[in-house]
């Protein structure tokens, strides 16, 4: 199960949000690339980027930062937030980031999922972000009465790389996963699965690992910055 750092950014900055909340932040650089330079310097295989101004505008927004972590480090780097059609994704993949995450235009346009998977099989993620086991879109602004795991069976079939499942409700809150709602979508998931969300001590990771082999990686945020998980040692509970 890979550990894969979270770099979430707005207004050009690395933050962190409380469940979301574009207003309840916490920065932690002013230089992102640095940031990243870090985490691949303490072993990161992978960093996930999120453009928070994207996700609620439905435009990208941080354009610049992004561009400068990915010419800042050798691992590889997949966004999301406000990717929204297939040129928007087609410009991202062609500048060296080697997925992209479709949240919000999952929901508003299955087509644009269908045909990004035709175009880029393997390089697309679905990502799922959820409140009480309901499918939350618009940077996590809007709720919609769609049940997460059920939506997810739907994928069957499609050149998905993974689906990335995020509980809202424990984002940045410091508590652990949320393993009873990963539980059911490993069940229903058709394809691997990435946690967020939560994830705080290294028996959080444990307990993720033990969930079976369809969970390839576990987000962590707030811990790492924070300081209360190592990188090289959340990367050692994991194996």
């Amino acid at each position: 199960m890979m550990i894969i750092p979270a770099i979430d950014l707005k207004d050009g900055r690395c933050v962190r949000l409380r469940q979301g909340v574009m207003q309840d932040e916490t920065v932690y650089s002013h230089d992102p690339a640095e940031v990243a330079r870090r985490w691949e310097g303490e072993g990161a295989q992978l960093l996930h980027l999120v453009d928070l101004n994207g996700a609620v505008d439905g435009v990208p927004r941080n354009h610049a930062a992004i561009e400068s972590i990915v010419k800042s480090v050798s691992i590889p780097v997949q966004v999301g937030g406000g990717i929204r059609g297939l040129d928007t994704l087609s410009s991202y993949l062609a500048s060296g980031i080697s997925r992209v995450v479709l949240g919000t235009a999952v929901l508003a346009d299955p087509a644009l999922l269908e045909e990004a998977c035709r175009c880029f099989p393997g390089r697309i993620i679905v990502g799922i972000d959820a409140k009480q086991g309901k499918i939350a879109v618009k940077g996590w602004t809007d709720v919609v009465d769609q049940d997460a795991a059920a939506f997810v069976e739907r994928l069957a079939g499609l050149a998905i790389h993974a689906v990335i499942y995020t509980d809202i409700a424990r984002d940045g809150m410091m508590e652990g996963p949320n393993l009873e709602g990963l539980r059911r979508m490993v069940r229903a998931c058709p394809v691997p699965l990435i946690a967020s969300g939560g994830i705080t001590r290294l028996e959080d990771l444990k307990q993720l690992r033990m969930l079976g082999p369809k969970v390839i990686g576990a987000i962590v945020g707030k811990a790492l910055y924070e300081g209360v998980i190592e990188l090289r040692s959340a990367m050692a509970a994991s194996v």
